[in-house]
């Protein structure tokens, strides 16, 4: 199985996310660089979190607009797997791969800590080695991380299961009806504020991300007919 990795002016976490696939799952992962307009070679992408373009305009506004994602676009539709993280997420918002848009939190404030998340659809091909309901600890790092959409669009949300993580306790940033991640309607498409590839150790204080990677790869390799990883 195929990763991408996007590298984005202000990327700082893409080699986290390069370090979780390579290590965790040991699969091959390559850096792809913001110009690129080809991602054909790839089975998964994955858009990490930082500042990219410096969030000028808004967090993922110009990084909207860079060349590859056009072919994130296209890789979405062909029913590729895709995963946003933090910024991430901020850019498949703009990008209209996922709907709603993001706020500043509630506090005005960065946030950077541990956060516990519930599983609420576990039914999800990056979610399937978890249980519903089960509450994992994964980082946060965010300014602007309060998730928003009116209610018409949470009602679909909600309709067609497309809510995959909520905050549980502490809402960190007052997203609406305490959204941590949603998917698009397919489910190929994840976007996340919490940072999975900082939890796939316990030297790092949680490796719940961990079944994050595993999940994925589990579903490419049920789709191509292989053996599964228990």
């Amino acid at each position: 199985m195929n990763f991408a990795v996007l590298v984005f002016p202000g990327s700082n976490c893409d080699i986290d996310c390069f370090k979780a696939v390579e290590q965790t799952i040991g699969q091959p992962v390559e850096y792809v660089w913001h110009t690129t307009t080809d991602l054909s070679k790839y089975d998964a992408i994955l858009v990490p979190g930082g500042f990219s373009y410096g969030d000028y305009l808004r967090c993922g506004a110009i990084s909207r607009f860079a060349p590859v994602m056009n072919e994130v676009v296209k890789a979405a539709e062909q029913g590729k797997f895709v995963l946003g993280i933090c910024n991430g997420f901020q850019i498949l918002l703009e990008s209209g791969l996922l709907p709603g848009a993001m706020l500043r939190n509630k506090s005005l404030k960065f946030r950077c800590h541990s956060a516990q998340l519930r599983v609420e659809n576990n039914g999800n091909p990056f979610t399937t080695q978890y249980a519903e309901g089960e509450l994992i600890d994964i980082p946060i790092a965010h300014g602007e991380g309060n998730y928003y959409c009116d209610d018409a669009t949470l009602a679909e949300l909600k309709a067609n299961n497309q809510i995959v993580f909520r905050y549980n306790g502490e809402n960190p940033n007052g997203s609406v009806d305490d959204i941590a991640g949603i998917s698009n309607k397919q489910g190929n498409v994840v976007g996340m504020m919490p940072h999975p590839e900082r939890a796939v150790d316990q030297l790092l204080g949680s490796e719940d991300g961990k079944r994050m990677f595993t999940s994925i790869l589990n579903a490419w390799r049920e789709k191509h007919g292989a053996a599964v990883v228990r």
